[in-house]
């Protein structure tokens, strides 16, 4: 197939671009590198014939229409927001522009050249805040707490009214936090080099018990293929999440002490129950879903959280 990854070149995109390719697929990445062309600059030095790149802001309609008519597309693969919810938190904008316009924008683009199959990657921030429900997929009442969840749950209102509209077949998966090799932002990647620039002190936002479950990329890339490897009609909603309990932020830190080799390390807690504003410090997720098609992770939380701060380490040693 000819595939649209929107947002491709970002932390998750570029796996996922990665693991389409190997199955054989042609893809188009579209994306404005406002995080840098690291993760995909292999691919674009090296993608032949099976790969396609347009930098572009996907907000725009006029970019996005010429890209789908350029190209014969059959699925799409939406992955582009503002992945950052501080950011967001204090220049609002950035949610509305980079994540309710794309959707918008690539769903006409989708309308408007017959285009049926949709991946949209969403989030637990559309639930808000609800610390004592276990979430499954029709958990109601939800109200968002940040921009980034409001304009994700915007963009989930669109592609069921476009899905039913134009007859698309939509998978919507509702994330946890992403963690792996590449990561461009979060508490692993600020931990590592805040203890760079001073290796006897570290800050930690909030008092250290917020506590979410980590997914490492390459299970929730597995997951992603496995669903969509059968387009069924209308629209699908999955939780992803990992078995067990998630890993508080004061273990994450404890862990990446060890794994830097460092000992009395001076912590400094900002205090309060969370690291920001529009923050969640705790959520559960029901995914008795999303484990019924056949797929399990191979990383618990504790798990990908180890594994991505040797990612991350390793990473760094090769700058």
């Amino acid at each position: 197939m000819n595939i649209l990854a929107a947002g491709g070149a970002g932390f998750i995109g570029s796996h996922l671009i990665k693991e389409l390719m190997k199955a054989g697929h042609f893809v188009i990445c579209a994306d404005k590198l406002e995080m840098g062309s690291q993760n995909i600059r292999s691919l674009l030095d090296k993608g032949g014939n099976r790969f396609r790149f347009y930098k572009m802001d996907l907000a725009e309609q006029e970019n996005v229409s010429r890209m789908f008519r350029e190209n014969k597309i059959d699925a799409v693969y939406h992955l582009a927001a503002n992945s950052d919810i501080q950011k967001g938190g204090v220049y609002p904008e950035t949610d509305f522009h980079n994540t309710f316009l794309t959707t918008k924008t690539i769903l006409e683009g989708m309308r408007e050249n017959g285009v049926k199959k949709l991946f949209f990657a969403s989030t637990s921030a559309v639930y808000g805040e609800m610390p004592d429900t276990e979430l499954s997929e029709t958990t109601g009442g939800l109200k968002p707490v940040s921009y980034y969840g409001g304009a994700k749950l915007a963009s989930e209102a669109f592609i069921s009214s476009y899905a039913s509209m134009c007859d698309m077949s939509a998978v919507i998966f509702r994330f946890p936090n992403v963690i792996g090799p590449g990561l461009t932002h979060g508490v692993i990647y600020d931990f590592i080099r805040k203890l760079d620039r001073n290796p006897k002190e570290l800050e930690i936002l909030g008092d250290g018990t917020q506590c979410k479950p980590y997914i490492y990329v390459s299970d929730l890339i597995e997951a992603v293929l496995q669903v969509t490897q059968q387009w069924n009609s209308g629209l699908e909603i999955y939780n992803l999440s990992v078995n067990g309990k998630g890993t508080a932020v004061s273990e994450i830190a404890e862990a990446v002490f060890e794994e830097l080799g460092l000992k009395d390390v001076n912590i400094h807690y900002t205090g309060g129950d969370r690291g920001w504003k529009g923050d969640v410090p705790k959520f559960q997720y029901d995914i008795s879903k999303i484990l019924s098609v056949g797929w399990l992770p191979e990383y618990s939380s504790d798990e990908a959280v180890r594994q991505s701060i040797r990612d991350e380490i390793a990473g760094r040693s090769i700058l």
